[in-house]
């Protein structure tokens, strides 16, 4: 059975892996975005998948067309492909482009569906504090993400994930799940069972306008924002009219194990001062948050010591979008 594998992203990569080496199965081509301008001269830069396809498939044509129009299914028409896998590509596929896959298309989204459905689920686990997650296979269906499911696998998680490890995380499982429904389409066994579209709940696009600190949320909230906005957005606040990237922090008296403390008229967003073991105390709106590293845009990243050294007006300071 021939594929053509659609996808952008890293998360994508092993499950691409796992296709270029299960047996029976022959990847046609693989689909993704155009290359995009990156760094000061805007040099173009394939997509992850982009520059991983060319060394994980030897000789496997890799297609980057701008839209999904004629010239784009007569390039995939001449692959021959059986089935289109997708797997945040990033782009909907229309009845045209499906109908030239005989055996149709599937799609891998990391979430239990029908919750999270939409491009940004491994964030919403993370936002919502959720105790579990999971990836599913299912069919590509007209509205997105409410195909028949093929296979699933449930995660519990720790509380502790970033979106960059849940991530990986996910991609891994998928390159495990995705060779046997593989094998059970080609065979002509998969069975699906439909989505609960009465349990759907949705999830958006994650962007840098969501990534600034409200010092009025809870510290548990925060906590949970930085996980979920890390390696990238990356949650932000100002300090001095400077933008700063809080990368890692903790709930304090939760993640160190010591009771919590505060100034009983401390503003949310004011530095409390320091704790040996915690790091950096930030008052919020319902608790105390434990910063570890932080970085100054156009800085490197630090340990919450080190940027201290070089910022010694950062304790007892204020917070917040107030001091742009």
């Amino acid at each position: 059975m021939r594929v053509l594998f659609a996808a952008s992203p890293a998360i994508a990569i092993p499950a691409l892996q796992s296709i270029c080496q299960t047996e029976g199965i022959e990847a046609a081509g693989v689909l993704t975005n155009p290359d995009s301008p990156k760094g000061r001269h805007g040099t173009p830069v394939p997509t992850e998948i982009g520059e991983a396809a060319v060394k994980i498939c030897a000789n496997v044509p890799v297609l980057k067309p701008q839209k999904l129009d004629g010239e784009a299914r007569e390039q995939v028409s001449s692959l021959k492909p059986d089935l289109l896998v997708s797997f945040a590509y990033g782009r909907i596929f229309g009845p045209k482009f499906l109908a030239l896959f005989p055996k149709g298309g599937i799609n891998i989204h990391p979430s239990l569906l029908p919750k999270y459905r939409g491009p940004s689920p491994v964030q919403a686990a993370i936002l919502n504090r959720d105790t579990e997650t999971g990836l599913t296979v299912q069919t590509l269906a007209k509205e997105m993400d409410s195909g028949d499911i093929l296979a699933s696998e449930n995660l519990q998680l720790t509380g502790t994930e970033t979106a960059g490890s849940l991530s990986e995380i996910m991609a891994q499982k998928a390159a495990v799940i995705l060779p046997q429904v593989l094998r059970n389409i080609a065979a002509g066994t998969a069975v699906a069972r439909p989505q609960d579209h009465g349990k759907a709940s949705y999830c958006s696009l994650i962007t840098r306008d969501n990534t600034l600190i409200d010092w009025k949320k809870s510290a548990a909230v925060i906590e949970a924002e930085i996980r979920a906005f890390y390696p990238w957005p990356l949650c932000r606040t100002i300090h001095g009219g400077r933008e700063l990237y809080i990368l890692k922090a903790g709930i304090y008296g939760e993640t160190f194990g010591v009771p919590p403390y505060g100034t009983p008229n401390g503003k949310a967003g004011q530095i409390l001062g320091i704790d040996k073991q915690a790091g950096i105390l930030v008052q919020t709106g319902e608790g105390i948050l434990s910063v570890t590293e932080l970085q100054y845009q156009g800085k490197k990243a630090l340990f919450w010591r080190d940027f201290l050294n070089g910022a010694r007006d950062f304790l007892n300071a204020q917070l917040g979008s107030e001091n742009v």
